[in-house]
């Protein structure tokens, strides 16, 4: 839904084709990012989803009844979005879907089809041919370019031929979501080996809107799911951990740990998004948050093909920032997998040692894992990058990084920058380019400063359209900005520095 939304406020006639009849069943993805936020401000559907998810930034992670240590995910100041929302995925589709008709009743060309299932793909070199069923029977319909974004048991992907590399980790969890008024504090809370042992080896605790929580339960490798997903099973778990406790069950599932990825994740006229295109475990919130990171880095760029403004190859970017993504997801989770659940006796007793001194030894924090939480990924080597020309710049904002929010006039940077081409000018005026809005800070704010200036008085900043940054010079003329913005939409392969 979200690639359709961003598609079809650029004008691009989009249609989609859902086998299923409205948003999804059940909380699934609960923890929605900083950078997912701030892309769903760039579609106009942010402030519902703020609004309605719980806010938190702080977490804490405990060794039985030990507070090892807490941290906090967003300890600066000046930026319009927390840290982390907790919100049931079905609201976030719903606030999507709802984004897509009130821009649809707009003019959007953006169409979505319930119950139409795609039956088989005709792949070209200039499009695709669809064979879809729906209850009324069969019809065709043919499309340009083919997103498939039909999730890790996707059918597209089978159709093809295709399958993920990676690995499949020997180890279970039970995710129960109940229904309870208790007095819990708001932040993520995470056990290794708890207190109610029995239970299960790790734990974690989430709260969500309408007084859901989140329990996952580590339960082993060698089990029967379907005796586990007993009700009188379940409870019997949850009373360990919070006896005494009225609540109600909402929703159960088992999952297992899985880091995967396909080779690529472009075939052709046919581009895959989110899980149908990588998994990972669920620990650190990176699969949801992923995928909408693919959406915000694929958008303006098939927009700008369709649209005749660059050429075919801009879309070889997509797989080359995206799979270097997911490949940094990838490894992030593999390793909180690894130290949540150790596969050896030597892996435990270094998994232990380093819980120990957590508690007393600011050292040995680092090294806890319970899930690096989701940040957005920083295209350090994409093609699209003009090299580095503001010496010794701050590091937060170097090319190929997302623009850091900072307040500005107030209102935040982020919410002015828009959706195109920018080149934002701070401390001097910036030279005229066509296809490029210019934009001058109006103030020089502390956040300004630190985070886009650092030791310098001046900087010129070329912003993409999804607001990662494609250059950055303490001082530029026309043609400096003329070559990088020719790089950035994939018409050169390097550029003046």
């Amino acid at each position: 839904m979200g690639v359709a939304l961003d598609l079809g406020l650029k004008g691009i006639r989009t249609l989609v084709l859902d086998d299923h009849e409205g948003v999804g069943e059940g909380s699934r993805a609960i923890c929605f990012a900083k950078r997912t936020l701030e892309i769903c401000d760039r579609l106009g559907c942010g402030d519902p989803m703020v609004e309605k998810g719980v806010v938190w930034n702080l977490g804490k992670v405990l060794h039985g009844e030990e507070l090892v240590f807490d941290f906090n995910l967003l300890p600066d100041g000046g930026h319009k979005r927390p840290a982390f929302i907790n919100l049931q995925q079905p609201y976030f589709e719903k606030f999507l879907v709802e984004r897509i008709r009130g821009a649809a009743a707009q003019d959007a060309p953006i169409e979505i089809r319930g119950k139409n299932r795609v039956d088989s793909l005709g792949i070209k070199d200039d499009g695709a041919r669809i064979e879809v069923m729906t209850p009324e029977g069969t019809y065709t319909v043919t499309a340009d370019w083919v997103l498939a974004c039909d999730g890790a048991g996707s059918s597209t992907r089978n159709k093809l031929g295709l399958d993920f590399e990676g690995k499949v980790f020997k180890d279970s969890f039970l995710i129960a979501d109940v229904c309870m008024t208790v007095d819990f504090p708001t932040e993520r809370r995470f056990w290794f080996e708890p207190p109610f042992r029995q239970a299960g080896d790790s734990a974690l605790l989430h709260k969500q809107p309408d007084d859901i929580w989140r329990i996952d339960f580590q339960i082993g490798w060698d089990l029967d799911r379907k005796e586990e997903l007993k009700e009188e099973r379940i409870r019997a778990r949850i009373d360990q951990m919070m006896p005494d406790t009225d609540y109600e069950i909402v929703w159960t599932s088992i999952y297992t740990f899985q880091c995967r990825r396909m080779k690529s994740f472009r075939h052709g006229r046919v581009l895959f998004v989110g899980d149908s295109a990588h998994q990972v475990s669920p620990f650190g919130a990176r699969g949801a948050n992923g995928g909408m990171q693919d959406v915000d880095n694929l958008g303006w760029k098939l927009a700008a093909v369709l649209k005749g403004e660059a050429p075919e190859a801009l879309i070889e970017s997509y797989d080359a920032e995206r799979c270097y993504a997911a490949d940094e997801n990838i490894r992030n989770s593999t390793r909180a997998t690894d130290f949540i659940t150790p596969k050896s006796e030597i892996n435990r007793i270094f998994r232990d040692a380093v819980l120990h001194l957590s508690r007393t030894h600011d050292f040995a924090r680092p090294f806890v894992n319970s899930g690096r939480l989701s940040v957005p990924a920083i295209y350090d080597e994409s093609p699209l990058n003009t090299p580095d020309a503001l010496s010794n710049g701050p590091r937060i904002s170097r090319p190929g990084a997302p623009c850091p929010d900072a307040p500005l006039a107030g209102d935040f940077l982020l919410g002015q920058l828009g959706d195109d081409f920018v080149l934002l000018a701070i401390g001097q005026e910036a030279p005229t380019v066509s296809g490029i809005r210019t934009m001058k800070l109006p103030e020089l704010t502390s956040e300004i400063r630190n985070r886009y200036l650092g030791r310098h008085d001046r900087a010129i900043y070329l912003i993409r359209p999804d607001q990662h940054i494609a250059g950055r010079w303490e001082t530029a003329d026309a043609s400096l900005i003329e070559a990088a913005l020719n790089r950035a939409t994939g018409n050169v392969l390097a550029c003046p520095h």
